[in-house]
């Protein structure tokens, strides 16, 4: 046992090791990114072959953790919030064919939308599939929750889910570690037919389901995780959930919270703990990051509606991350008292690198697109995105990974031709794919240019499913040999690169413009090592 300074993804990483993790597996995504970073440069992690290797999307990640799982081993998936949306097929039915060896779900969630394209709450995933959620309110219980997660995982017979925010995942505190568990050895599943859902199979498994609800209300009435912590002044009792917790006690820095509290940091709902702060309080104020989620199951359950004040009711705002002045406004307190950050540096807007060779796509895409006009560019997610912003302005959409290409299909399946779709080499790996191959399979008159950095960028620089394969994946997907090209974006090759650009628009079918340069960090990272 020690104690180590860790980031909130780190501590998770480092409970999950010592809780007798086998196998990680995620794609990389703010501010999840760093579990499995940490995961693969552990010293312990590599000595004993743990998994660690990046997964080409998160479903994949996901069914492999499954895998991991139905051999008897204890095994963890990470992601971002939307990310989950990606493994939301294999998550789902995971609650269906239980598990073998404890499954942990990571899901980092990215209140206020600091890098991400919507603002979504993981604990609606977890309360739809039925099966626990651990959400830690600092970097030790993050640490803690990882740690006998598989235990609650395999005692319960299904997943359990671990949600976590922006802000503890980026913050450091001090961790007290425990003692190593052992790996579990392999051993399959006890009924041979758990993981094939064939109806009626998979009728038997939600029945088991259902049955098992009761026992997960049970433990999380008695879960040390949910703590009743009483207060003199009955006039308003406060339910926090996660790093909620947080944000209202850093009012509390030099004295006391007057206030009864329940902080809830694993679901389902106490409703034992619920009944008592309502039947003790006069009024109920429920402060939790994220969707009203626990303020709207308890509108269903408590029959004076008019006693619970939180995002619904306007108490806190409906969007955007809670802060301690936020909680202090909510509590008639002083919020300039609270502890306020202050800004240090004037705010900058994000922008591509300097010699980053998503710069050079940018102007020959403008320049082709200049006897077009504006609204045939469909672009991803990467750090190409910032294409959008000045002094670019060069592409028109961004919705979701892998959506390029199959809007720039759609749109060119109603007449607007040409249509570009901009994708980057590990976007393209993750879920660009098979939106290429519905293209192809109708010949539609699309150009995709992958604009391939060799690295996952926006992250990082973590590896790329694609890397050096990429012309041998678009062959094998059907796009024409004689219309797979190959460019070098740099400023001399400017004019033979708009040339290969504007002779692809004019194909009637499907090509591909792969513009190939390492990405400027992770080359100054290669030059520097060697």
């Amino acid at each position: 046992m020690k104690n180590i300074l860790l980031l909130g993804d780190e501590a998770l990483a480092q409970g999950a090791i010592d809780g007798g993790l086998s196998g990680c597996y995620a794609y990389p995504g703010t501010p999840s990114t760093e579990i499995m970073e940490y995961i693969q440069h552990n010293k312990f992690a590599c000595e004993n072959n743990i998994h660690r290797v990046w997964a080409s999307n998160e479903k994949t990640a996901f069914e492999s953790a499954i895998g991991m799982s139905y051999a008897g081993k204890r095994s963890m998936v990470c992601f971002k919030h939307v990310g989950l949306n990606v493994a939301a097929d294999a998550f789902m039915n995971s609650a269906i064919t239980g598990i073998n060896g404890g499954l942990v779900a990571v899901s980092a969630d990215d209140p206020s939308m600091h890098s991400s394209q919507n603002e979504q709450d993981s604990r609606i995933y977890a309360k739809f599939a039925m099966i626990p959620i651990l959400e830690p309110h600092s970097q030790q219980e993050a640490y803690d929750m990882a740690y006998t997660a598989f235990e609650l995982s395999e005692s319960l017979g299904l997943p359990v889910m671990i949600r976590i925010t922006t802000r503890l995942a980026h913050s450091r505190s001090n961790v007290a570690t425990k003692p190593q568990k052992p790996q579990n050895g392999l051993h399959l599943p006890a009924s041979a037919k758990q993981f094939i859902l064939l109806p009626a199979i998979a009728r038997h498994n939600y029945e088991s389901l259902i049955a098992k609800q009761e026992t997960m209300r049970h433990l999380s009435e008695i879960s040390p995780y949910n703590k009743y912590i009483d207060g003199g002044n009955k006039s308003l009792g406060i339910i926090t959930t996660g790093i909620a917790f947080n944000y209202l006690m850093e009012n509390f820095i030099d004295k006391a919270c007057d206030y009864p509290v329940l902080k809830i940091d694993q679901y389902p709902l106490p409703y034992k703990l619920v009944e008592r702060i309502y039947r003790e309080c006069d009024k109920i104020l429920v402060a939790e990051e994220g969707y009203p989620a626990v303020e709207e199951l308890l509108k269903g359950y408590i029959a004076d509606n008019s006693k619970i004040i939180g995002r619904l009711s306007g108490a806190i705002p409906r969007t955007g991350e809670l802060t301690p002045a936020i909680m202090a406004k909510a509590l008639n307190m002083d919020a300039a008292a609270s502890c306020n950050i202050p800004e240090l540096a004037v705010s900058r807007p994000p922008q591509l690198c300097q010699g980053c060779g998503h710069r050079d796509v940018a102007d020959i895409i403008n320049a082709a697109m200049t006897e077009y006009g504006k609204g045939r560019v469909f672009a991803d997610i990467g750090c190409y995105t910032l294409m959008a912003l000045p002094p670019f302005d060069a592409i028109d959409t961004c919705v979701e990974m892998g959506a390029s290409i199959t809007m720039a299909k759609g749109a060119a399946d109603a007449g607007l031709v040409p249509s570009i779709a901009l994708i980057g080499d590990s976007t393209f790996t993750h879920s660009g794919m098979t939106g290429l191959l519905d293209a192809v399979n109708e010949k539609t008159q699309i150009t995709v240019i992958i604009s391939d950095n060799l690295t996952t960028g926006m992250t990082g620089g973590q590896d790329s499913s694609g890397t050096n394969r990429l012309v041998e994946i678009c062959k094998g997907l059907g796009v024409e040999q004689e219309h797979i090209r190959v460019i070098i974006p740099l400023k001399k090759n400017f004019d033979q690169n708009l040339a290969a650009l504007k002779e692809e628009m004019q194909y009637k079918g499907v090509s591909v413009i792969i513009a190939q340069r390492e990405c400027i960090q992770t080359f100054a990272r290669r030059v520097k090592k060697s």
